[in-house]
């Protein structure tokens, strides 16, 4: 598998086309990477011509908030997180939920983001 790491700016833009465009204009954020991730197939043209995102762009962009709540919820225990990627994280275990309503990371969620934060 090739290197498919994407920058903070090119993750940006492609959850700006996830919400969805409107037009054949893009952003300035979007226009600069839209090539990169058409050609790592994180989004394709439709019939219209406006940029959508592909099914792995959907997966790039849920890991990520996954990523970015176990990173919030290792700092702040009772931060607000995605509903979704919160309760991925339960049902793998990396979170565990506490009496008072808030949640903690587990060894396990320790251990994934030293690896993530290693590959970085």
């Amino acid at each position: 598998m090739k290197n498919e790491a994407l920058s903070t700016d090119a993750l940006e833009a492609l959850a700006e086309v996830a919400r969805g465009l409107k037009s054949r204009r893009l952003s300035p954020r979007v226009f600069k990477h839209i090539k990169q991730l058409t050609g790592l197939k994180y989004t394709q043209y439709g019939r219209s011509g406006i940029p959508e995102v592909t099914e792995k762009g959907v997966q790039t962009l849920f890991l990520k908030s996954c990523i970015d709540a176990l990173r919030l919820l290792a700092r702040k225990p009772d931060a607000v997180v995605d509903p979704r990627a919160l309760a991925f994280l339960l049902h793998k275990g990396h979170v565990e939920a506490q009496a008072d309503g808030s949640h903690a990371v587990t060894t396990k969620g320790l251990e994934s983001l030293a690896d993530i934060d290693a590959q970085s």
